[in-house]
């Protein structure tokens, strides 16, 4: 039981600190909206974040990677009525750890070498704008000596090409996205501009999950994590989501902790046997020191009351 809170825990606390860009540019998007359409993204859109995104998709990567079993069965193991399809899904699960393990750590480079920061940790400070070019080779050579390492396995090295294609496509969608964005939120529809925000949501949703495997194989543990994680997102995105832009290296935390979750699911997958806590421990550390930070600057910034 306790091992099953601190799981649910560390979902948690991954999903909302992951899904605070998702939820900027969605606040950003929800003030050109009608009130009407706001309500239906907070209400009937957490049936599609939560319960098909959160739950299903999930779902379906177990099972794609535990060849051997049917749908049915991995539904089955899930909710542990199936021994026979949970020890399959079991002993196939480096397949899943290594393919999401090279796209968070992907994630994570991407951020480090490409994206605008405020430096926090010692490895920000060390990583300048001009080395950004850098992270292409890093890919390459990380997709390589992964598939070096795991040569003998043909699955594990299709699951590490996988996770790598994975993430260039999705940062290809999200670069086109940030591109019509401003076209959207000025001339389109509040339908247009819902359908936008699902398929954008479920680009975002895709880092999540990968996330939540280097904590559990559960999917009922994830749904549950993820899913009330989305909800939590969900109402700072109409209620408070200008306060969450003000701590300043709460994004540096989320990234930072991804980038470990990352090389836990790699190590896992090469044979490291990690302490069930470890994950959840190091996610709570990570953010809870960028934010506290961030609490503290953002207290010592705030203008004194007269």
């Amino acid at each position: 039981m306790l091992s099953t809170l601190i799981t649910i825990v560390g979902l948690l606390v991954l999903e909302i600190v992951q899904s605070v860009d998702n939820a900027i540019v969605n606040a950003h998007m929800l003030k050109t909206m009608s009130e009407r359409a706001r309500k239906w993204f907070l209400l009937w859109g957490i049936l599609t974040a939560v319960f098909l995104v959160r739950g299903l998709l999930p779902l379906l990567i177990v099972w794609i990677t535990a060849p051997g079993i049917t749908l049915w069965q991995a539904v089955l193991a899930t909710f542990g009525s199936d021994p026979l399809a949970h020890e399959a899904m079991e002993k196939s699960s480096f397949i899943l750890l290594i393919g999401g393990g090279m796209f968070l750590m992907l994630l994570y480079f991407h951020w480090l070498f490409l994206e605008k920061k405020d430096p926090y940790f010692f490895i920000d400070r060390l990583v300048k704008q001009q080395h950004g070019a850098w992270f292409f080779g890093l890919a390459g050579v990380m997709l390589v000596g992964i598939m070096w390492v795991v040569r003998e396995q043909p699955l594990a090295m299709i699951a590490a090409a996988t996770g790598n294609a994975v993430f260039f496509i999705l940062y290809g969608f999200r670069q086109m996205a940030e591109q019509q964005e401003h076209e959207i939120q000025k001339g389109a529809s509040d339908i247009s501009k819902l359908l936008f925000l699902e398929v954008l949501d479920l680009s975002f949703s895709i880092d999540g999950i990968f996330g939540a495997f280097a904590f559990t194989t559960n999917v009922g543990l994830i749904l549950i994590g993820n899913g009330v994680g989305a909800i939590v997102v969900r109402q700072l995105t109409i209620k408070g989501i200008d306060k969450v832009e003000q701590y300043r290296w709460l994004k540096n935390g989320a990234m930072t902790s991804i980038g470990f979750l990352g090389g836990f699911m790699v190590a896992e997958a090469l044979g490291y046997h990690l302490p069930e806590w470890l994950p959840t421990a190091a996610t709570l550390s990570i953010v809870g020191m960028a934010f506290w930070s961030s609490h503290r600057h953002l207290k010592s910034t705030a203008p004194q009351a007269a």
